[in-house]
């Protein structure tokens, strides 16, 4: 099966699940991202998005997350896919793309007009954008990371975003909480990313 077969199949998954479980007057937040958000290597009930679903829950929040994650993906697959899941109506996008962009060295200023053209789509629409930030390591050098790492800090100063400065503090090349990649968290490490972009989300929600 070819991989853009697998990735439409997933999304179309995801996306009729979503629909089940949001209700008429629910409220939601899609989790755009690559497989930090898709939760590479863990039951699924261990990714960020369905451990976030259950603290919306516990807090009383009327809120359906649609984990809109694909291993693999990139800004400019962001790009792609944007306008489809916004017929899921959000409040709220979570922005998590571009590791995979910094990790094969794309420029800078495509991965800023890919997450720029994102943010744009949904201000467009009243949707509030909550931007997760990442590093990526010096294997370019030290100008690209820097460059890198500010290419998220520009755009939440230029867009007024909400912003999380690194979406794996905490977790990142933690023995315990990554996976053997040194990457992808293990279900400890989601927990803490969970509450990471719980402290930058909360304020955002309506009850």
């Amino acid at each position: 099966m070819r991989a853009a077969q697998v990735v439409t199949i997933a999304l179309c998954c995801a996306l009729a699940g979503a629909g089940e479980a949001r209700g008429g007057d629910g409220r939601v937040v899609v989790a755009l991202g690559d497989s930090l958000t898709a939760g590479f290597g863990v039951p699924e009930e261990a990714s960020y998005p369905s451990r976030l679903q259950a603290r919306l829950n516990r807090e009383g929040y009327a809120y359906t997350v649609v984990n809109a994650g694909v291993s693999g993906d990139t800004t400019a697959g962001g790009v792609r896919r944007i306008r489809w899941l916004l017929r899921h109506e959000p409040k709220i996008v979570i922005l998590e793309l571009g590791a995979n962009d910094g990790l094969r060295g794309l420029p800078l200023d495509e991965i800023y007009s890919n997450l720029e053209k994102i943010i744009v789509t949904c201000q467009e629409e009243g949707i509030r954008v909550l931007l997760a930030g990442m590093k990526v390591p010096p294997n370019y050098g030290e100008h690209y990371s820097r460059g890198f790492e500010d290419v998220f800090d520009r755009l939440a100063r230029r867009y007024a975003l909400p912003f999380i400065p690194f979406f794996l503090e905490g977790v990142a090349a933690k023995k315990g909480f990554t996976q053997g990649d040194g990457i992808h968290p293990e279900p400890e490490g989601y927990a803490v990313v969970t509450e990471t972009v719980w402290r930058h989300l909360k304020p955002l929600l309506e009850k």
